[in-house]
């Protein structure tokens, strides 16, 4: 299963990160994604709140057996061995990180899960990739740009990257072409107002013009 989630993710190059909404909602935001051709979602713990840990995990379990087949579902926020454990039972399949852990990387390796921790230097990005990460996300991308991009690819252009932070349909394809394997897009597209207005439609909308430029990068 592994090999299969870490080729959606090249072939699918967008995850959907759902961040500060409740369980209840996370159901309605995947239907809107799903909807808008998004195939990768990613459910975020809220470090501030632990008491919720077990709610974002039920919610991240229930979406991934509503979409089974059609859409797969991991953990975001993911920064203990714990969380990584508590993913693994509600049948998450990617763990994403803010940082380097690398007991983290690695429990989620022997769980049979995909690693995506984030980095933001060069040492940072070869410290995951020993540690067996899968992918690593340069977070935050969106204040250096696509030629901070170039410059880390050049001499490290083995590991597989994704721009998080600040992408959105008018800079994503940039990202791409800078080298970027894909891209994790977070309020730009699971946008808490629209959630919280009920206008799921928008998050339906912005998805297909997300895909529409991947497409054309």
């Amino acid at each position: 299963m592994r090999d299969q989630v870490i080729q959606k993710i090249q072939e699918e190059k967008i995850i959907a990160i759902v961040r500060g909404v409740g369980p209840e909602q996370c159901m309605k935001v995947a239907d809107a994604l799903y909807a808008g051709g998004i195939r990768l979602m990613e459910v975020t713990y809220d470090q501030k709140n632990p008491a919720s840990f077990q709610a974002t995990a039920d919610a991240i379990a229930a979406i991934g057996k509503a979409y089974e087949g059609r859409m797969l579902v991991g953990a975001g926020t993911v920064t203990t061995v714990e969380l990584v454990e508590l993913t693994a039972k509600a049948n998450g399949r990617y763990i994403i990180s803010p940082d380097v852990n690398v007991d983290v990387i690695r429990r989620t390796r022997e769980l049979d899960m995909v690693s995506l921790p984030g980095a933001l230097t060069p040492t940072e990005v070869m410290t995951a990739h020993r540690a067996g990460a899968d992918f690593v996300k340069i977070f935050p991308v969106g204040e250096l740009g696509a030629g901070y991009v170039k410059a880390i690819r050049a001499p490290i252009s083995h590991v597989k990257l994704l721009a998080v932070g600040g992408v959105n349909e008018n800079n994503v394809a940039d990202f791409l072409k800078a080298g970027m394997v894909g891209a994790g897009v977070g309020g730009n597209l699971a946008n808490k107002k629209w959630i919280e207005a009920g206008e799921f439609d928008k998050i339906t909308e912005t998805a297909r013009k997300l895909l529409e430029a991947v497409k054309n990068a």
